[in-house]
């Protein structure tokens, strides 16, 4: 049985994820654990893991809130991408993922293909950018991607994106996986970098 806090966790991470809790809202711990039915103490553990995954901001004496994303935030989050993602996936290409894992991404690609719903195909697109992440080798850089890759930054992205900028963000992944698969560091460290810079010129937003 889950403990209290993870419960809590889980539950208002989804609520961020999915913009129930919109950017900037307050999230009072007394309204949260009679909502959730839990004590005080579980929802004040689960607010300080969601302020380390970089989704609420704790304020000394004034609670919590919801993060907001300023113009010049967007811009460092994708500059770092921008320079830390293709090299993870250069690295990916030039080990070879095995079979299991351009299955995955395949499949991934598949997912967020046949998706309609933003929240969700943000998720997948997460999984996605884990995954090359994860078979750059590298053990440092997933913790280094988890504090700009938030996610509901990237569930805007896609809520933002017309039919033609979907459709090259899908082949941006398909291409991905070629590169991969064809252990082609270059190739896969261009496409990444063209990716990521495509997101950061698109239809992205100030946060109101």
């Amino acid at each position: 049985m889950p403990r209290a806090a993870d419960t809590a966790y889980a539950t208002l991470r989804q609520m961020i994820l999915s913009g129930e809790a919109a950017a900037g809202s307050r999230l009072g711990e007394a309204e949260l654990a009679e909502t959730l039915g839990l004590s005080r103490t579980p929802v004040r553990e689960a607010l300080q893991r969601l302020g380390a995954d970089g989704l609420v901001e704790v304020l000394p004496h004034r609670g919590a809130r919801v993060v907001r994303w300023s113009r010049a935030d967007l811009e460092e989050i994708f500059e770092l991408r921008a320079l830390l993602e293709p090299y993870a996936a250069e690295r990916a290409a030039r080990r070879r993922p095995d079979a299991a894992v351009l299955a995955e991404l395949t499949a991934l690609c598949d997912a967020m293909e046949r998706s309609g719903d933003p929240a969700e195909i943000a998720r997948l697109n997460s999984a996605f950018h884990g995954a090359v992440i994860d078979a750059s080798g590298n053990r440092r850089l997933p913790a280094l991607l988890t504090s700009v890759m938030h996610a509901p930054l990237i569930v805007g992205t896609f809520r933002r994106y017309d039919a033609g900028a979907l459709a090259r963000s899908m082949n941006h992944h398909r291409e991905l996986v070629a590169a991969l698969t064809a252990g082609d560091p270059d190739w896969a460290g261009s496409v990444m970098r063209a990716h990521i810079r495509a997101a950061a010129a698109g239809p992205i937003s100030e946060e109101e």
